[in-house]
């Protein structure tokens, strides 16, 4: 009995530490692939605050909560007090959920939202760690049509959502787990940077508004 818990307690030590070393190596790894797109999504963010345009956030599953925790932070704050940030995640309102499913078909319960809340100017933020699920790509390109800039967080498999968004940052893997770990650490990289440029430019409080 005890030679048996000391081989499940070492398996489970292994399992941890692999997973571990996982997620470090896939971060070092966007180090190198995704630090440019970073930035250049930061700064779009940015750009749509500062002329009083809001960030519209979507994704299904894990995703669709990542999104919901992106909108958090900008709303409430990150790292500082600061004026309320405007965004919105579109998975949060289940009546409007279960109306567009049952009327007009899953794939469209992004699109419809992103036609009805989506300006020119604004920023989408689209999650996926598939990048194939018809609903999100069908929101990308609405969203894309429409004149918003469109981000995309996706995996090692997310070319068709890439080939439809402004600026993708992909994490190099087909482990879900690990691509949404991941995701929530870019989410956190660009709020940090985001509230970093309107500091520097003593505008955090004008960024507050919809259009």
């Amino acid at each position: 009995m005890l030679e048996d818990s000391y081989v499940e307690a070492n398996a489970v030590r292994k399992l941890v530490v692999r997973s571990l070393r996982e997620g470090v190596a896939l971060r070092l790894q966007l180090v190198e692939d995704c630090t440019s797109e970073v930035l250049r999504a930061a700064q779009a963010i940015h750009k749509t605050l500062q002329r009083g345009g809001k960030i519209l956030l979507f994704g299904n599953g894990g995703s669709a909560a990542d999104a919901q925790h992106m909108a958090a932070e900008f709303v409430g704050r990150f790292a500082r007090n600061r004026g309320p940030l405007p965004a919105m995640a579109l998975t949060t309102n289940t009546s409007i959920l279960t109306a567009l499913g049952n009327d007009y078909g899953f794939e469209q319960i992004f699109a419809r939202q992103v036609r009805a809340l989506g300006r020119r100017g604004d920023v989408a933020i689209v999650i996926s760690t598939s990048g194939r699920s018809p609903n999100i790509l069908e929101g990308a390109r609405a969203a894309r049509k429409l004149g918003l800039t469109t981000i995309a967080l996706t995996g090692g498999a997310g070319d068709r959502l890439l080939r439809v968004v402004d600026i993708g940052l992909r994490v190099p893997s087909k482990n879900v787990a690990r691509i949404q770990e991941c995701h929530i650490a870019l989410g956190h990289i660009l709020c940090e940077i985001t509230d970093a440029l309107l500091d520097a430019r003593g505008n955090a409080g004008r960024a507050r508004r919809f259009r």
